[in-house]
């Protein structure tokens, strides 16, 4: 009975009444009967392609496995238990990858859910793959919008990947064998598969712009810097050279978007792109639309590349120690030459540098490369006079004193250790900061004492080597068969670190403690922790805060007390009377 009524509701749209379907599903059964000659009645068997043909398709599509692979998992993970299957199939409809329960894969292999199966609408009829292929919009095929009768107890609910270049290149489809009976029960399902799909192009586009700018677009301030919802790839001069599916949005309907300057269609152009950055709250990242309204914008530069060698002049590979500390980035790798000429020196060293970037490692591996065999360190918060020389006496000979936080070293201290460097020549210091060596309250007559030349650490944000510091702290941690899918390691490349290493190896500890299984995935990973910006407090605030105590409002903003006093007779402030 149900067979015959498909059959004559498939009549009728071929008469041109309507019944109700989707228009993408009426359009389908007509192409199915006029163009592909197929028969609603026939039972045919799901089409798989040969093993030979299967390798064919799975090498073409590489980087689109490896760039979905980690979204499926995801994805697969979040419908555990519900019974459904997740495909990937290539352009031509060729499943390249499969998730699904092994409990029913003898039935899944059956209903073609399974790979190899070639799902393209002129083979398999009226399908999800299919129709998403022809429409290249997501698209819910559900039960008796099937055209062949073999599958009319499926519900497949499908959504297009497109390349950087606007090109369909694969669909993500996610199906059950038996599904309720109403449409309307597959919309999750359809909310799924399109974010999954947004966030496979997202990656790819990702990976592909290393040497370009890309400004990523959300609606939301909350998930700009997350899960943004398009983004566009730009050359030098602004013009748009790649572009994620969501963005055509964005753009005139039917007008090209490829080689289009950005500040035709938006109100920022390439110089302005570097407001846009990490450094800036994203609810002021604004960007002005074309139409009149307004999304967030993230920028994130290009990586510079890596600086030319000549081959006259071959650059000496730095060795020891010191060569662990980074993975190619050009300005740590002037930086640690010049720490290895200086290590073997008796020039007492400063080095500055952002909290956590690795100021304390620096100065070990220095040590290390050195000739001084005993090595103290003191930390100068709190540091007496007493400590300092009772940490000092524990040894003889060449030792390495590093001094911690030297902007932190009262005056009392201070003045003990000229002192004790005046008494021991055998004692090399070497010295962390986090303010500009400008800005330290130091006498002068020990300033010079520890400051012989500055090393100055780069912030994480700002290193080209942060792949290879990711890899390289997940192998310390870690086996080697766990790794990142794409998607997670552009997000990790894209935060902008306020603690620096410090902060990349607690996300990473919390990553590998709460994830399951052998690939870390976007959802796996711990969402940035904003730390309260205290310079959003004006220095009266704050001096009032600290009731006019001077140390107080210098540790509260992280700054020296010779700093705060020049602020005030800058300001022109004065406490209460």
């Amino acid at each position: 009975m149900q067979t015959r009524q498909h059959v004559e509701e498939i009549e009728r749209v071929l008469d041109g009444a309507p019944t109700g379907r989707d228009t993408f599903v009426s359009a389908s059964w007509r192409r199915c009967v006029e163009l592909y000659g197929m028969d609603p009645l026939r039972s045919d068997p799901a089409h798989i392609v040969t093993e030979t043909e299967l390798k064919a398709h799975r090498k073409q599509a590489e980087w689109m496995i490896a760039a979905a692979r980690s979204g499926l998992q995801s994805l697969f993970r979040q419908v555990a238990g519900q019974n459904y299957v997740l495909l990937l199939t290539d352009a031509q409809g060729v499943c390249v990858d499969f998730f699904g329960d092994d409990l029913f894969l003898d039935d899944l292999r059956g209903a073609g859910l399974y790979l190899g199966s070639n799902w393209s609408e002129e083979l398999a009829g009226t399908c999800g793959v299919g129709a998403c292929i022809v429409t290249e919009e997501p698209v819910t095929v559900h039960q008796s919008d099937h055209f062949g009768n073999a599958h009319t107890t499926l519900s497949c609910t499908a959504a297009p990947i497109f390349d950087s270049l606007g090109k369909l290149t694969a669909v993500l489809d996610i199906s059950l064998l038996r599904s309720p009976a109403a449409k309307s029960s597959q919309n999750l399902a359809m909310n799924l598969v399109t974010n999954a799909a947004r966030r496979v192009e997202m990656a790819n586009l990702m990976a592909e712009s290393r040497r370009d700018w890309v400004l990523r677009l959300s609606s939301s301030p909350e998930f700009l810097d997350v899960d943004p919802e398009a983004a566009v790839r730009l050359d030098g001069s602004g013009k748009v050279i790649g572009y994620t599916r969501d963005a055509r949005k964005l753009f005139p309907d039917g007008a090209p978007i490829l080689g289009r300057r950005i500040d035709e269609v938006m109100g920022v152009s390439v110089d302005d792109l570097p407001d846009l950055m990490r450094n800036r709250p994203t609810e002021e990242r604004i960007v002005e639309m074309g139409d009149g309204g307004a999304l967030f914008g993230h920028a994130i530069a290009p990586e510079s590349p890596r600086r030319a060698l000549s081959p006259m002049a071959p650059q000496k590979p730095l060795g020891g120690v010191l060569a662990g500390l980074a993975g190619g980035d050009p300005g740590m790798g002037r930086l640690l030459e010049k720490a290895e000429k200086l290590s073997r020196t008796q020039v007492p060293l400063l080095i500055t540098g952002e909290t956590g970037c690795g100021k304390c490692r620096l100065a070990r591996a220095i040590h290390m490369a050195g000739q001084t065999a005993g090595f103290v360190t003191v930390n100068c918060a709190g540091l007496t006079s007493d400590g300092l020389r009772a940490a000092c006496d524990k040894t003889t000979g060449a030792t390495t004193l590093l001094l911690r936080r030297v902007e932190n070293m009262t005056e009392e201290a201070a003045h003990s250790l000229a002192s004790l460097l005046d008494e021991r020549s055998d004692i090399r210091p070497l010295s962390t900061c986090c303010l500009d060596p400008a800005d330290l309250d130091l006498p002068s007559s020990l300033f010079h004492r520890l400051c012989g030349t500055v090393l100055a650490m780069p912030p994480l944000r700002q290193r080209q080597d942060l792949s290879w510091l990711i890899d390289r702290l997940l192998r310390r941690r870690a086996p080697d068969e766990i790794r990142l899918s794409p998607s997670a390691r552009v997000n990790l490349l894209g935060r902008s670190w306020p603690g620096n290493l410090r902060e990349l190896e607690h996300v990473l500890d919390v990553t590998l403690a709460l994830s399951d299984g052998s690939v870390i995935d976007l959802p796996d990973l711990p969402a940035p922790i904003e730390s309260a910006t205290r310079g959003e407090e004006s220095l009266e605030e704050t001096l009032e805060a600290c009731d006019w105590n001077m140390s107080q409002a210098a540790r509260r903003l992280g700054v020296n007390r010779s700093t705060i006093l020049r602020r005030i007779r800058k300001s022109g402030l004065k406490p209460p009377s």
